[in-house]
């Protein structure tokens, strides 16, 4: 038998080898799983009960399933009739191959029985769909999150995820002499042993980066930080800068630094190299020990604390702000404060990708109804915060396709490693939200939508008040962002009563924003906003190519103020505490930096570049 699978090519050697490595690493991932503290990834009970709802709906209604019944008979036929037609012609295969690019490949349409299981299953997925769209007498709120859950079904049983039906997979594996199956198991047992007996998928190589070496290296002081916060402020580039600093506020869901994530695409640097001085704020990856923190905490000892830093930095009491995504959410909370008290302490605002108004919230709605909330709220109150990774797989499950099976395929199916990659080492360095803030968030914005009301909500006893906000302003929104719709960014943008410039990058919710002129990509719809619905102001919106980053520029260049010579961190009375990124920004929340010490998560072919994180205290 041995003599066999060695003239096949197979080497016993290594197959060997790698079943050994492979039972070595059982014991641990069983303690993995012991020790397991992660809740289930499953929905709630209530999106259960909305299935029953909508299949109740259905079964009630005789006439529509009869009718889908005949749609479905003859949808088979023609894919059986197209099958058969491209066997008696070739050419005409090809000019009907689908476009999905999961079935991309030539190996799906070489044998019948592969395109027939390609498109019957895309088949299966436009009727289940349309059955699930065309229910009626069930809440919207319901059937949208019903929909949710019925794609993330059909994406998970795609057969371009599974071996045995994936005629490329098979192909793979062949030409890998059956390694790889070896290869994507031991990648799964690392997955699962370094996250405590959860399962998150890698999706970049978790050694290859450092910040402040090797990524986030533009040049900067950490000048002041308090719990939430460390304010860096940057390097100039330039003899002279403008008058009026600029503040960027990252969101307090991810990390700064995809702002500053390489030289080439770093707005930090961009804004540096025009003549700016920048100050960053850096969130803190919060603990048991920020439980406490509230929503206004991040007002008060957030922004408010940093404005006052910042003008005794440059001795000017007005700044330009710049708020991206939650960022922005509390940069508006910020203004409308500031209004109240009859303060002017911003010359501009800046909002990126941020929902004001969370009337539409996207798919990201079909998470957060009120029965899902209480229980999220409930559980973070027990451990005093949110942990970071839970909401990284929440963005995950809004594109399954390209975010989780996509990896999972090539990691535990090819059994290959990640590959370095800046900005999706970034996306998978989760933070942490204190449980008292991130409570007030979702029942406030998400499930209430109270910051869109006059005195919705109250800061420090303030009430707030976005429509007061006269402040000249700026909003950043991407056509194809699936966490902060642009049309929902639209309606936020129609409460501010001073004068409002609406833009509409290409690509998404990182790619739109993170944009540098030197690429040349996307484009933009730019208008002042005059129009009270997003379909009249996109008709009369003009088109331009580039980046908008310069369309910016231009209408911030009003509101910089005159030039005057350049401010070097750390040399006035706010000295060097560090250099940036700063601490908070190193602080991760996974376990595999610390397990990289002392497991076997750390594999030969990964060529030594494995690294020691600092321990952040």
């Amino acid at each position: 038998m041995e003599k066999e699978i060695a003239s096949s090519g197979f080497d016993l050697d290594r197959i060997y080898d790698l079943m050994i490595k492979f039972t070595s690493k059982q014991k641990s991932y069983v303690d993995a799983l012991s020790k397991n503290k992660v809740k289930s990834e499953l929905p709630a009970p209530g999106v259960m009960f909305d299935f029953f709802e909508v299949f109740q709906k259905m079964a009630l209604n005789p006439g529509n399933l009869l009718n889908l019944s005949f749609k479905m008979m003859k949808d088979y036929n023609e894919v059986s009739s197209s099958i058969v037609g491209n066997l008696l012609d070739p050419q005409e295969k090809e000019e009907k191959q689908e476009k999905d690019k999961r079935f991309s490949g030539e190996e799906w349409n070489k044998t019948p029985f592969f395109q027939f299981m390609k498109d019957l299953y895309l088949l299966n997925v436009k009727t289940l769909s349309e059955a699930v769209s065309n229910v009626e007498g069930i809440e919207a709120v319901k059937k949208k999150r019903v929909e949710f859950y019925t794609k993330q079904f059909l994406e998970a049983v795609s057969p371009s995820n599974f071996l045995a039906t994936n005629p490329e997979l098979l192909k793979y594996t062949f030409d890998h002499k059956g390694e790889n199956i070896f290869e994507g198991i031991d990648n799964f047992l690392d997955d699962v042993n370094c996250e405590d007996g959860s399962l998150n998928i890698r999706i970049s190589d978790d050694t290859a980066f450092m910040l402040g070496e090797n990524i986030a290296l533009s040049k900067g002081s950490v000048v002041y930080q308090n719990d939430i916060l460390q304010l860096i402020q940057y390097s100039p580039t330039t003899d002279k800068v403008f008058k009026i600093p600029v503040l960027i506020s990252p969101p307090f869901i991810n990390k700064y630094y995809i702002l500053d994530i390489n030289e080439k695409i770093s707005m930090v640097k961009w804004l540096v190299d025009q003549g700016y001085t920048v100050f960053v704020i850096s969130w803190v990856n919060p603990s048991t020990e920020h439980a406490s923190k509230r929503y206004e905490d991040y007002v008060l000892e957030g922004h408010i604390e940093v404005l006052d830093v910042i003008e005794k930095i440059t001795k000017v009491k007005k700044i330009s702000a710049i708020g991206y995504c939650t960022g922005g959410t509390i940069l508006a909370t910020t203004a409308a404060y500031l209004e109240s008290k009859k303060q002017q302490r911003f010359a501009s605002l800046t909002y990126m990708a941020t929902l004001i108004d969370f009337s539409e919230p996207g798919e990201i709605g079909n998470f957060l109804d009120q029965s899902q909330v209480k229980k999220i709220t409930e559980d973070i109150k027990k451990v005093g915060y949110l942990d970071g990774r839970h909401l990284a797989k929440t963005f995950n499950m809004l594109k399954p396709s390209d975010l989780i099976w996509s990896y999972a395929v090539n990691s535990y199916i090819k059994g290959r490693d990640p590959v370095p990659f800046d900005i999706l080492y970034w996306n998978s360095d989760s933070t942490n939200l204190p449980a008292g803030m991130y409570a007030f968030y979702l029942q406030n914005m998400y499930i209430e939508n109270r910051l869109k009301d006059p005195g919705g909500i109250k800061i420090g006893g303030v009430p707030i008040d976005i429509s007061k906000i006269k402040t000249p302003s700026y909003f950043l929104a991407t056509e194809d962002d699936h966490i902060v719709l642009w049309k929902s960014s639209f309606k936020g943008a129609l409460l501010f009563a001073g004068r409002v410039r609406f833009v509409l990058g290409g690509s998404g919710h990182v790619a739109g924003v993170v944009n540098p002129p030197v690429k040349n990509k996307y484009g933009y719809r730019a208008a002042d906003l005059e129009f009270d619905s997003p379909v009249n102001w996109v008709k009369n919106a003009g088109k331009k190519e580039g980046s908008w980053w310069l369309d910016w520029h231009d209408w911030n260049i009003e509101f910089a103020g005159e030039e005057v010579a350049k401010r070097i961190p750390g040399k006035g009375n706010f000295k060097e505490i560090e250099k940036a990124p700063g601490s908070y920004a190193l602080r991760r929340v996974d376990t595999k930096v610390k397990c990289k010490e002392t497991c076997t998560c750390s594999k030969p072919s990964r060529n030594g570049i494995t690294q020691i994180k600092p321990s952040i205290k």
